[in-house]
This record gives C-alpha cells, sequence and structure tokens, in this order.
C-alpha cells in the first residue's frame, strides 16, 4: 500500500468517524488536552478537511480557518467527507509530493497531515466512543511517522511524553501511547 492509499484510507475512517459523531456529545472530553470534542471536531475539520487540499495546490489558510465552527451546521458531518475526498484526490497527483510546501518536503508535510487526520481522528473516535479502524499497511505507518516526528512534536508541545503500554500493544496503541496519549484512554 503506497502512502497514498494510506492517507486514503485515514480519511475514510475520519469521515466514518465523524459521520457517527451525536451533538450530544460536543462538550464531553476527549484524550487530546484543551479539546472538547467540539474543539476536536471543528480542528480535524479544520487542518484535514480544508486545509489538506490548501496544501496540496499550495494556498494559505484562510485566517478564520481555526475559529470557524464547523460543528454548528447540522451537516458538518457530511460535508467533512465530501471535503475530504476533495483532499485526498488533489494529494493523488503526483505534483503535489514535489518540491516544498510552506518550507517543508512535500511528503513531510503528507505526514503532518496523515498524523493529524490519524491521531485526531483516534481522539475523536475514543471521545464518542466508536472504534479506531484503519488497514494494517495504515497502522504500521501511523507508528513509522509518530516514531519519527515524536521528538520534534514534543518540542513544539503537539505531543505530550510517551505512555507506557503493555508489551504486544498494536500498531495503533503504539503509535498513540508514544504521541502521548493513553491508548485505554476511557473518558
Amino acid at each position: 500500500m503506497d502512502f497514498h492509499a494510506q492517507i486514503a484510507d485515514s480519511a475514510r475512517e475520519a469521515a466514518r468517524i465523524t459521520a457517527g459523531v451525536d451533538r450530544d456529545r460536543l462538550t464531553a472530553p476527549t484524550p487530546c488536552p484543551g479539546f472538547d470534542t467540539r474543539a476536536l471536531a471543528n480542528h480535524l475539520v479544520a487542518y484535514t478537511g480544508i486545509g489538506m487540499e490548501l496544501r496540496a495546490r499550495r494556498e494559505p489558510h484562510p485566517d478564520d480557518l481555526a475559529t470557524r465552527d464547523f460543528t454548528a451546521d447540522p451537516r458538518w458531518a457530511r460535508e467533512y467527507a465530501e471535503q475530504l475526498d476533495r483532499s485526498v484526490a488533489a494529494w493523488a497527483d503526483p505534483a503535489v509530493w514535489e518540491g516544498e510546501i510552506d518550507s517543508m518536503p512535500a511528503e513531510g508535510m503528507a505526514t503532518m497531515l496523515f498524523l493529524e487526520l490519524c491521531l485526531h481522528g483516534w481522539d475523536l473516535a475514543k471521545a464518542t466512543g466508536q472504534d479506531y479502524r484503519i488497514a494494517d499497511e495504515t497502522a504500521k505507518r501511523l507508528l513509522a511517522a509518530v516514531g519519527e516526528y515524536a521528538g520534534m512534536y514534543r518540542q513544539y508541545k503537539g505531543f505530550g511524553e510517551p505512555v507506557e503500554i503493555p508489551a504486544g500493544a498494536g500498531d495503533v496503541e503504539t503509535a498513540v501511547a508514544l504521541s502521548g496519549r493513553d491508548p485505554y484512554w476511557a473518558g
């Protein structure tokens, strides 16, 4: 499975999870410090929906992107799924993977967006009582990406300190723990 296919897999899962978010759970806590479910959902939509397509096109984010409440619209989950389809399609163009995006190699930007999709998708799934399901190859890439970028993300407060997990934990659980989240978080 190539990287684009793994981005598509994680995008499908993010769309499935957002479709399962009940409006009455938007104020619930999440495993992601500083985010309730509404804030987490809005962050996910902003950066992995709209932002992912804009990055592929090398266009700037709108000034208000980080402050929009996408969840105020009753159709937000469906619109997010449609935006994810456009975003994934934008990254299907081989030319997008060439050069730099915002002074970062294009594949590094893709990795950052992939981490957002997977880890915040997992956060949202846990916060709303859903399972997080990605293909084994996607989980392997997630673990490798977290391992590669964990130090830098910790430096910028994007990840917490690693959480201990039992031996034999799966790739997703291990990646989540390395990112500073409790893979067994229950609310």
